[in-house]
C-alpha cells in the first residue's frame, strides 16, 4: 500500500490543522513500512513545528508553494506525477479538482463554513464549498476528527456515513509527562489563535465580573497569536486587563509546561471540530472549563465543567467554582488523565492505516 498525503499546511501559517498533520503523518510514518507514506509537496522530512512559519527553510518552502499553486489550479499532470504508483491520495482543501487514477480520501475537521460562515472570511467559505462540491462529495473515504463533525458532515453534505470514519487525533507525548511551569500566582489558562469563534471577548467579560478577591489571588493567562478579526480583542489585551496576562504566541515547545501549570484550562469556544487545547489539558491532568456545544462534550467527557459559551454569567460562575473548589479540581484532574488515554497519536495512526488499507483495496 502506498499513500500520498497532501501536507500543504506544513508550509503555511496555521494552528490546529498544521498540528494535526504534523503529528499524524509523523506517527503513521513511524508505523508504516518504508515508502508507504509520501507527503505532498515533496516533504521528505519535517522541521520543527511552529504555527507562524513553514516547517522547512525558506529556500525549501518557496518551490513547494509553486507546486501547491499548480494543485489549486487543478493541473492534472502534476497529480499524475505525484500519485504515480500510489493507491490513495489524501487531499486537503487546497486541492480543487479530484485527482484521477487513485482512490481519493480527505480529513474533515469541522463544518463551520456551513454552520457559522460569519466566523470565516468570504474567500475561505467559498474555497471550502468548492472543495466540498468538487472533491469531498466525490471522495472514496473521509476521516472526521469527532463524531460531532461526522454528524454535521453527513447531515449538511448528504455524504454516505458508511464512507466516514471517526478517528480522534492524538496529543503530543510532551503533554503526558509535562512538568508544571512555575508562576508567581496560580492561574487559569486560555490557549487559542485569537479569532471570533474562540470567544475570548466573553471570557474577558466573565473574568471582569468575578469577585475582586479572586481576581487578586489568581491570574488568567491568555496564550495565542492574533488571527482573523482579532483587532478589537488585541487592543483590549494590549491596553491591559486587571489580573490578565497576555503572552501572545507561545512556541509549541513551551505549551506543555504552561498547560500543566494551570489550575484549569478555560476554552469557551463557539464551535470546535475537536478542540486540541481541551485534549492537551487532559493529557497534562488539568481540569477544563469548556462549552456544551459541538464536539467539546464528546472530547472532554467527565473531565470538565460545561457552560453555554454565549452566557458570560455561566462562564464567570464556572471559573469561580473551579478556583474555590480544590476537591472538584482533584476529581476532574483524575478524570482528565484517565480520559486522555484515548488521545495518543500511535492509536490514531493505527486506525488511519487501517482506513487507508480499506480504501486502497
Amino acid at each position: 500500500m502506498r499513500i500520498v498525503i497532501d501536507c500543504s499546511s506544513m508550509l503555511l501559517r496555521s494552528a490546529g490543522v498544521k498540528t494535526y498533520f504534523y503529528h499524524w503523518v509523523s506517527a503513521m510514518r513511524s508505523q508504516a513500512g518504508a515508502g508507504t507514506i509520501r507527503a505532498f509537496p515533496f516533504l521528505n522530512h519535517f522541521g520543527e513545528l511552529a504555527h507562524e512559519h513553514s516547517v522547512l527553510s525558506p529556500w525549501e518552502t518557496y518551490p513547494r508553494l509553486a507546486a501547491v499553486h499548480l494543485a489549486r489550479l487543478g493541473f492534472q499532470p502534476l497529480f499524475d506525477f505525484v500519485t504515480r504508483g500510489a493507491d490513495v491520495f489524501h487531499v486537503s482543501n487546497l486541492v480543487r479538482t479530484r485527482p484521477r487514477r487513485v482512490a481519493v480520501t480527505a480529513t474533515v475537521y469541522d463544518m463551520t463554513c456551513w454552520l457559522m460562515p460569519e466566523v470565516h472570511t468570504p474567500a475561505n467559505v467559498k474555497a471550502e464549498r468548492l472543495f466540498a462540491a468538487n472533491v469531498l462529495q466525490k471522495a472514496d473515504g473521509i476521516i472526521t476528527v469527532s463524531e460531532s463533525t461526522k454528524r454535521d458532515l453527513v447531515s449538511l453534505l448528504d455524504v454516505d456515513e458508511d464512507l466516514v470514519w471517526t478517528i480522534w487525533p492524538g496529543v503530543p507525548e510532551a503533554y503526558f509527562r509535562a512538568e508544571p511551569r512555575l508562576a508567581e500566582k496560580p492561574y487559569l489558562l486560555f490557549v487559542a489563535t485569537i479569532e471570533p469563534r474562540k470567544n475570548l471577548s466573553a471570557l474577558l467579560d466573565a473574568w471582569a465580573r468575578m469577585k475582586p478577591s479572586l481576581r487578586e489571588e489568581f491570574r488568567l493567562i491568555i496564550a495565542g497569536a492574533g488571527g482573523w478579526k482579532s483587532e478589537e480583542v488585541l487592543r483590549r489585551l494590549n491596553a491591559g486587563v486587571p489580573g490578565v496576562e497576555f503572552m501572545g504566541y507561545v512556541p509549541e515547545t513551551e505549551l506543555p509546561a504552561l498547560t500543566a501549570g494551570a489550575l484549569a484550562v478555560v476554552y469557551p469556544s463557539l464551535y470546535e471540530g475537536f478542540g486540541f487545547p481541551v485534549a492537551q489539558a487532559m493529557a497534562a491532568g488539568v481540569p477544563v472549563i469548556t462549552s456544551d456545544v459541538s464536539s467539546l462534550p464528546e472530547i472532554a467527557g467527565d473531565a470538565a465543567l460545561f457552560v453555554d459559551p454565549r452566557s458570560v454569567e455561566e462562564i464567570r460562575a464556572a471559573m469561580e467554582t473551579m478556583l474555590t473548589s480544590p476537591t472538584l479540581r482533584a476529581r476532574l484532574s483524575q478524570n482528565a488523565r484517565r480520559r486522555a488515554a484515548a488521545f495518543h497519536w500511535d492509536r490514531a495512526a493505527r486506525q488511519s492505516l487501517d482506513f487507508f488499507e480499506l480504501f486502497a483495496n
